[in-house]
């Protein structure tokens, strides 16, 4: 349904408003009646990854980032808005989520809190003294120093809902403020959409972000085998004509006979193979999904072959 990017400096009220965000998206699938969408948090809390150890050298960090984009990756449907709380402070990154959620087709928002570095330094500290979870100084300053801030001309920091949440404990206007703030995302993630809707952008897949088509384990398996029998009926079939150049082999009664000019190797046959699998899997993805019965997978094998073999 949406993929939700939380952005900001370490210590700048990131899960705090992210636990807000999906207490009010929860409260309102409550209040609409549709028990079936989830919101879920990713963040390295819940895949037991450690602030300090995470972000320790840019080895570390850069598998940080794997590991939370395969997770959000996963956990993308339109029956769920998950919210990714980490500091994607990294603009190039930010755009690898968007497309992940380009090609999903769902909602993309990024909510930015937006606290001032000494506030966040002065945060971090008091966590420190607390004994709660907090960066080491160098890591914290490291961080600090790198961070790219949001903005809302690039595609994938669009729509930005931004925070301030070092002002909400000092005037109350902010505070109400960030519940406004939070309200407008709510919308944007829960709207009905139709024809008529403007203020709310859907991402529509391409076939450069489309993911490739989820074939069951048989027709993967049909395919195989069906494509493995032709060629060993082929091979099979030069085998005993004693040298002489083969020149129609039958494979069955249903099926048409494969035409052959001259002596194919075996080396040649595999190669051929493997191209039709190939080009099997990826015309599904803009067309029908491969077939899952053996005929009908010879079928499609020795038309492939035929049409090889003829303009070769």
């Amino acid at each position: 349904m949406a993929l939700v990017v939380m952005c900001g400096q370490p210590c700048s009220g990131k899960s705090t408003a992210a636990t807000r965000l999906a207490e009010a998206l929860q409260s309102a699938f409550a209040t609409g009646g549709d028990q079936r969408l989830a919101v879920r948090v990713v963040d390295e809390s819940s895949l037991h990854l450690g602030r300090n150890q995470s972000y320790a050298d840019m080895v570390a960090e850069k598998n940080l980032r794997g590991v939370l984009r395969s997770q959000v990756d996963r956990s993308l449907s339109k029956d769920s808005i998950v919210i990714v709380d980490s500091l994607n402070n990294i603009k190039g990154y930010r755009y690898e989520l968007w497309c992940l959620a380009r090609a999903s087709g769902i909602r993309y928002c990024v909510v930015f809190c937006d606290t001032e570095v000494d506030q966040c330094r002065e945060w971090n500290e008091k966590r420190r003294e607390t004994s709660e979870l907090a960066y080491d100084t160098n890591i914290f300053e490291d961080l600090a120093r790198r961070f790219e801030r949001p903005d809302s001309r690039n595609r994938w920091d669009s729509p930005l809902f931004e925070l301030f949440p070092s002002r909400v404990q000092f005037c109350e206007d902010d505070s109400e403020r960030t519940s406004t703030v939070i309200e407008e995302a709510v919308s944007y993630l829960t709207k009905k959409v139709d024809s008529k809707t403007r203020d709310v952008k859907v991402l529509q897949p391409t076939i450069a972000t489309q993911t490739a088509v989820k074939t069951e384990a048989n027709t993967l398996y049909e395919m195989d085998k069906a494509t493995q029998e032709v060629i060993n009926a082929i091979v099979e079939a030069q085998s005993s004509g004693f040298g002489a150049t083969v020149n129609k082999v039958t494979i069955g009664p249903d099926l048409p006979s494969i035409n052959i000019a001259r002596a194919v190797g075996l080396p040649e046959l595999r190669s051929l193979r493997r191209t039709f699998i190939k080009l099997a899997g990826q015309y599904s993805l803009s067309g029908p999904p491969p077939p899952t019965d053996s005929v009908s997978a010879k079928r499609m094998f020795i038309d492939y072959l035929n049409r090889e073999f003829a303009s070769s």
